[in-house]
């Protein structure tokens, strides 16, 4: 196969930078391609999926690498691998950022903070933009302005065909829906186009430490932000064992979008707990999604599992989880990078947007709920995945319990699981829920071979 521009590539495993080129966040995540393609343009995006297919080979998507479930690596197949795609320009007078198939978050980040300007994009910037585009994405401007794929505008997809589109409100309208939560079954996006958001002044951040004792009192706060308005606050929560200690605690990572003082005025209530540790800051809105980077670093063994907890959180379950978790380091020593995630972000302008207006079905009034392990030793592969469908199945059993006293209609709808934390392959049914119809209709006219058969199915 040959590609048109010099600075794209074609490696086999005998190429410089072929073992580079297949690393993945997570290093259980990575199998050994047959063949890498690096492309420059989405005409050798379209060559390399056209090769595949009269190959009859498996194909794969890299964009920033994070997935856990394996669905952007290959075992002998064709690795499209967008590493050097990652051009990003803004328009300061219309507000927009178009940035290619391969930008990292913190590409969208620094670019668009140049013009004083952001996008709702992940809260860990070495992310990348597509993955999480295409199932969904939440940021800590999610409660402002929705979610990544309400401020999606275009995308520029090479299909199954070969075939190089747009995908927008007014061409392909049918192919944008799917693209907003279920896009990576249906091509390769090589160009995003997103509305972005004035943002002149910095931000709170703040990273805090609480021990277990204080579990109750943290979030039951962030119980309250569940249901805030004002668009300014989100705080995700996360039970670890963070060093140098390396015990279990609660961390807390404090968004506000305003000063210092509004900051810590809004987060006095857990504040004056005295956590045991506080790394406060005024930042350029770039480096908040830099907070998270550091517990999530490239290159041990993770995987990922979601579910949702109905606001108002019972904290007596929280508390469960976290003896679990407590349970699970100890039986594991190995999974002490392991993290158990609550998202208490304000659902109000998520909500705003109908089940069925995007292909995403995860609105709902309620928090997002991760379990990540994270260890190094293979031998821990299966008791490490097995714990995370376990606690899953608690998670869902609880969120169903919640709902079945009564809820908005758009939650009941819901399926109450985030599509990019799955790893562990649900079905199309249970991860786009009453949109799975229409998306099986759809795959059937843009890719009836299943081409692009990484996400969840869409073969009825």
């Amino acid at each position: 196969m040959t590609v048109d521009k010099e600075e794209s590539e074609v490696l086999t495993p005998d190429s410089e930078g072929y073992a580079e080129s297949i690393k993945r966040w997570s290093s259980a995540a990575e199998k050994p391609a047959g063949l890498v393609v690096l492309p420059a343009t989405a005409e050798d995006v379209s060559k390399a999926i056209l090769f595949s297919k009269a190959n009859k080979l498996d194909i794969a998507v890299m964009g920033g690498g994070h997935g856990t479930s394996g669905a952007n690596s290959t075992d002998g197949g064709v690795s499209i691998n967008l590493s050097k795609m990652r051009h990003v320009s803004v328009d300061p007078e219309t507000k927009t950022i178009t940035a290619q198939g391969g930008c990292l978050w913190a590409d969208v980040d620094n670019a668009a903070a140049e013009h004083d300007l952001a996008a709702v994009g992940g809260t860990v910037n070495h992310t990348g933009i597509g993955g999480l585009t295409l199932g969904g994405g939440y940021g800590y401007l999610t409660p402002a302005h929705g979610m990544v794929v309400d401020n999606l505008l275009s995308v520029q997809l090479v299909l199954a065909d070969g075939s190089i589109v747009t995908a927008s409100k007014s061409e392909n309208p049918d192919l944008f829906w799917a693209s907003k939560g279920a896009g990576i079954g249906f091509g390769v996006a090589t160009s995003f186009v997103y509305q972005a958001y004035e943002q002149k002044e910095p931000i709170s951040g703040a990273l805090l430490v609480f021990p277990k004792t204080q579990i109750h009192e943290v979030l039951a706060f962030g119980n309250t932000l569940l249901t805030e308005k004002n668009g300014k606050a989100f705080m995700p929560a996360a039970f670890a064992a963070p060093p140098p200690a390396l015990q279990p605690a609660l961390i807390a990572v404090v968004f506000y979008n305003g000063t210092e003082e509004q900051g810590r005025e809004y987060y006095e209530p857990i504040l004056k707990l005295g956590p045991l540790a506080d790394m406060t800051a005024v930042v350029p809105f770039p480096r908040m999604n830099e907070m998270l980077n550091g517990p999530m670093f490239h290159g041990v063994r993770r995987s990922m599992k979601g579910s949702a907890f109905l606001g108002p959180l019972d904290t007596k379950f929280a508390e469960e989880i976290f003896e679990d978790y407590e349970a699970f380091i100890t039986r594991v020593p190995d999974a002490i990078m392991t993290l158990v995630a609550w998202e208490f972000m304000p659902y109000n302008k998520i909500l705003e947007v109908p089940q069925t207006a995007t292909a995403f079905a995860n609105r709902g009034a309620y928090g997002n709920l991760l379990f990540g392990p994270g260890w190094t030793d293979p031998k821990n592969d299966d008791a490490c995945r097995e714990w995370t469908r376990v606690m899953s199945k608690k998670a869902r059993a609880n969120l169903e319990k919640a709902k079945a006293r009564g809820t908005d209609a758009t939650t009941e709808q819901s399926v109450g699981e985030y599509g990019n934390y799955d790893s562990l392959g649900e079905g199309g049914k249970v991860v786009f829920g009453v949109n799975y119809p229409r998306l099986v209709e759809l795959k059937k006219r843009y890719d009836p071979e299943n081409i692009f058969s990484k996400g969840p199915s869409l073969i009825a």
